[in-house]
């Protein structure tokens, strides 16, 4: 694997991995559903997991590619882990802002097909 493609995978699984804990209702993507709904803080946890998870996963890919992990200070991870935030928008955006308008916009729409319907 090139350097190319080692970058271009780390950034997909970046983006599917900052978005699952939002598009998800399992806990980490094996257990199920709890009774009372998957809370916020079930998912910042589950987002941080993920992180340490790509974190780790370019580690890996890194040492496949050149034969050495360099080492990274703190700057490194604090920006890392905005990008990673970044990545999350999408997911973030649709579970708390996006979903509530569609659904909104959807009970409009049936409300005047109905009315039409009745005409």
């Amino acid at each position: 694997m090139g350097e190319n493609s080692a970058i271009a995978l780390i950034f997909l699984l970046a983006v599917v991995f900052a978005n699952l804990p939002w598009l998800n209702e399992r806990v980490l993507l094996v257990a199920p559903e709890p009774p009372r709904g998957k809370r916020e803080w079930i998912r910042f946890a589950e987002w941080g997991l993920l992180y340490g998870v790509m974190t780790g996963a370019g580690f890996v890919l890194e040492y496949a590619v050149t034969g050495e992990v360099y080492p990274q200070g703190w700057a490194f991870y604090v920006t890392t882990l905005c990008l990673f935030a970044v990545a999350a928008l999408p997911g973030f955006i649709w579970r708390h802002d996006l979903r509530r308008h569609l659904r909104r916009q959807k009970k409009r729409s049936d409300r005047l097909r109905a009315a039409e319907d009745q005409s």
